[in-house]
């Protein structure tokens, strides 16, 4: 087969499978386990990774977590709608999945890990939520922000998250965070306040059928150094991936499986003649 077709054909094969698992297993731990989900879309510096310095696999993830990062992005738009302070300089990046369809009392289990290498009085910070087809939020998930002293989970002057977090609060398990996410700012620490959060729960029940993306994102505060990161992972039951749209063929690609097709029928019509 002609790879015009057949890659459009995996990947749909791709998605199938992936609907299925969360259909009849309702879980999507692994997901992350060959990389970015088709379909999602970075803004910044995003990526996956295994175990790595002070970031752990998540409970009862997969082998690989997700990740935001500030370094390296030069994005100065994006932002948690909200917070006191988005007239500040910053540097930020996010990543929104795919779009999926859910039940009503769809469950998302979420785990994340905030690591920041900026302490003192650069508050950066990073959250998720649920967004509905038009951008717009239907609930907090989460947030964190770097402060010394006090906990960092929720994020102080920031929206009250929407989900169930457990702990319910918690400090910086502080030093300085060797994590490769933060690039040349991994082992480093601007003064107290820098470390990382360990793993925290995020349970929300999604109260509407609906279609609906998540997203994520970290901001660097204040300046465009010392940078922070989010790891994250989880799993949901009751949604269903919608299908990512694969490459149309091309005019020249159509005519091949045109002729192909004809081939195909003048074979059969020999062999009934035969």
């Amino acid at each position: 087969m002609n790879n015009t077709f057949a890659e459009p054909l995996r990947r749909a094969a791709r998605l199938a499978a992936a609907s299925c698992l969360l259909l009849s297993g309702g879980a999507d731990a692994a997901m992350f386990d060959s990389g970015l989900p088709a379909g999602w879309e970075c803004a910044g510096h995003c990526g996956t990774l295994a175990a790595d310095g002070v970031v752990s696999l998540a409970p009862g993830g997969g082998s690989r977590y997700a990740y935001v990062s500030s370094v390296d992005s030069t994005r100065s738009d994006i932002f948690l709608p909200g917070v006191d302070d988005v007239a500040h300089s910053r540097t930020g990046s996010s990543l929104t999945s795919q779009a999926f369809s859910a039940i009503a009392g769809a469950q998302l289990k979420l785990q994340f890990n905030y690591v920041t290498s900026d302490g003192g009085g650069f508050s950066d910070y990073a959250w998720a939520r649920l967004l509905d087809t038009g951008g717009q939020q239907v609930a907090l998930l989460y947030t964190a922000r770097t402060r010394q002293p006090g906990d960092v989970v929720p994020g102080f002057n920031m929206p009250a998250p929407d989900a169930t977090l457990t702990p319910a609060t918690i400090g910086i398990q502080g030093g300085n965070p060797a994590w490769s996410a933060l690039g040349d700012a991994s082992g480093q620490c601007y003064e107290a306040g820098c470390g990382h959060t360990g793993w925290v729960a995020s349970q929300y029940t999604i109260a509407s059928a609906g279609t609906y993306r998540l997203e994520y994102g970290v901001v660097n505060w204040g300046d465009n150094i010392y940078d922070s990161g989010l790891a994250f992972d989880g799993e949901a039951s009751g949604i269903m991936p919608l299908p990512v749209p694969v490459p149309v063929p091309e005019p020249a690609g159509w005519g091949m499986l045109l002729a192909g097709l004809g081939l195909v029928g003048a074979i059969a019509r020999r062999k009934r003649c035969a």
